[in-house]
């Protein structure tokens, strides 16, 4: 597994361990390597970047058969957008290649929404047979991603299949997404107009059963699923659910949210884009850009050919990543 210290690499790894499955993560730091080897004596760290063959050549030392989970992806770099490219296109390219070498079984590949764009309308979804519109730098990244695991399937190499999931939730979270919810809990997240866009989420734990469905699926070489949670949902919903969990939870919540004119968002993403035409990234500005649009997918491929029956629901899992930071003592 790539990307095993991060969000969706830390829920997989512990269900994973939970099957009395032997998992061997490439993670970027001893101290990340360090979290996930007390979980259990199945779990093999190395530590390396996605980006140095050396490193992903000891993830895969006598990997024949394995399945490969490749994770890892920058999403907000640190003020460069070349980063993006580097790990998203270069690491991806050099896993695949390793995998091969290997002789690994099935390479089930973590991909976005950002190929895709925004839904020209509130009621329009995603499937997997609309066409790419990558979204600025990350969506062009994971675009070019997509487009080499697939040729990598059809050359023979691996057997591939790509799961594209929209915005996660969940424990194991990194710092933004506890921000998020700290910020919608104090009154502060900006809604843009009326809060009538909608997005596709999704749990960690539903994520995570959609790529263990998906490695075993018949029907899954080859193929890509969008793996979310039901149903979009508006964000000015969204929002509301946030508060609702909070106050559960037992944590003071303030009423409101600052409202942001539509046209304020897209000077926003007008600015984002010629930042990122020059190298540039920041990442307040692109979330700000991108909170206006609808993005939303349909699942009903996955249903259908994975078996794929997401069960935790947004409330439920926003009160779970709540209960996980709270435990940690984060500030939420």
């Amino acid at each position: 597994m790539t990307g095993a210290a991060g969000w969706l690499g830390q829920n997989l790894v512990r269900s994973l361990v939970a099957a009395d499955r032997r998992v061997r993560c490439l993670v970027r730091t001893p101290e990340e390597g360090a979290l996930l080897a007390v979980l259990s004596p199945a779990v093999e760290v190395v530590v390396g970047d996605v980006r140095d063959p050396t490193a992903v050549d000891a993830l895969f030392a006598g990997a024949a058969d394995a399945t490969v989970f490749h994770a890892a992806a920058v999403i907000h770099p640190a003020g460069r957008v070349r980063e993006l490219f580097d790990v998203n296109v270069g690491g991806t390219q050099i896993v695949l290649d390793r995998a091969k070498r290997a002789g690994a079984g099935r390479f089930l590949h973590v991909s976005s929404n950002s190929p895709f764009g925004a839904n020209p309308t509130t009621e329009h979804r995603f499937t997997e047979d609309s066409p790419y519109h990558p979204y600025l730098g990350y969506g062009r990244s994971k675009m070019e991603a997509e487009q080499l695991v697939f040729a990598s399937h059809e050359r023979g190499d691996v057997a591939a299949t790509i799961l594209r999931a929209p915005w996660f939730y969940g424990p194991f979270q990194p710092e933004r997404q506890t921000r998020f919810i700290a910020t919608v809990r104090r009154g502060r997240f900006p809604v843009i107009g009326d809060g009538s866009a909608r997005r596709s989420m999704v749990y960690t734990g539903n994520l995570v059963d959609g790529l263990l469905a998906a490695e075993v699926a018949d029907a899954a070489p080859g193929r890509a699923y969008w793996i979310a949670d039901p149903e979009p949902y508006a964000v000015r919903d969204v929002v509301d659910t946030v508060r609702r969990a909070a106050a559960d939870e037992g944590l003071a919540v303030s009423g409101g949210s600052p409202k942001i004119p539509v046209p304020l968002a897209a000077l926003a993403a007008a600015l984002d884009a010629v930042l990122q035409s020059r190298g540039r990234y920041v990442q307040p500005l692109h979330v700000l850009g991108e909170l206006k649009d609808t993005i939303a997918c349909d699942v009903t491929r996955a249903r259908e050919e994975l078996g794929f029956d997401p069960k935790t629901t947004l409330y439920d899992g926003m009160r779970a990543s709540i209960r996980w930071c709270l435990e940690r003592g984060d500030p939420v």
